[in-house]
């Protein structure tokens, strides 16, 4: 694992050992990136469930202002601190060592996210349940661009009942990228 472009450029990442994490492999990860480059240049990155870093880090290479890390395995908080310092970038990282939900609540009230990243483990419908979470959220609104790294078949049919709208998906051999906005509140006026 590695970073592929940007000022940490082919920089080697660390990352968990074992079968805890699963870090995005190389390739994907730039396909993923070649797709995110317009919106990376001084934007607020939120990296949910962040394994070792991977993806916030990458952002912050490519330009990034911010990067918030959420996660709450120690072990693999301890290899976001390593990154961020091996690639020269923990001035622009912000790390929150804890569960998802505790630090989404954490975060309220301080400022927009312009991307939000979350690749939950499978087949437990957490994406679900952040996007729940996220459509009343203060750190997100309708120009925030959600990204979800989920299993190749986990259905997105109710995004729209949701307030979302799924702009783009892109499908690999076993998972795939759901691009999300927040769909703009509708003002009636009586």
């Amino acid at each position: 694992m590695r970073v592929i472009a940007g000022t940490a450029r082919r920089l080697p990442l660390k990352s968990v050992p074992g079968m805890e994490t699963r870090p995005t492999t190389d390739r994907i990860k730039e396909t993923l990136f070649n797709i995110l480059q317009p919106e990376l240049p001084d934007c607020r990155f939120l990296d949910l469930f962040s394994g070792s870093g991977g993806i916030g880090i990458e952002a912050l290479s490519r330009g990034a202002r911010e990067a918030v890390f959420i996660e709450k395995n120690p072990r693999a908080c301890a290899c976001i601190r390593e990154n961020l310092t091996f690639t020269k970038l923990s001035e622009h990282g912000k790390l929150l060592s804890m569960d998802v939900f505790g630090g989404l609540k954490r975060l309220e009230n301080q400022g927009v996210f312009d991307c939000i990243f979350m690749d939950p483990p499978y087949r437990q419908e957490l994406e679900r349940t952040v996007l729940e979470y996220l459509k009343d959220s203060t750190i997100a609104d309708e120009n925030t661009l959600i990204i979800v790294e989920a299993w190749l078949h986990t259905d997105f049919s109710y995004a729209e009942s949701l307030g979302y709208r799924i702009l783009r998906s892109k499908e690999y051999k076993t998972n795939k990228h759901v691009f999300l906005v927040r769909q703009p509140a509708v003002i009636i006026e009586w």
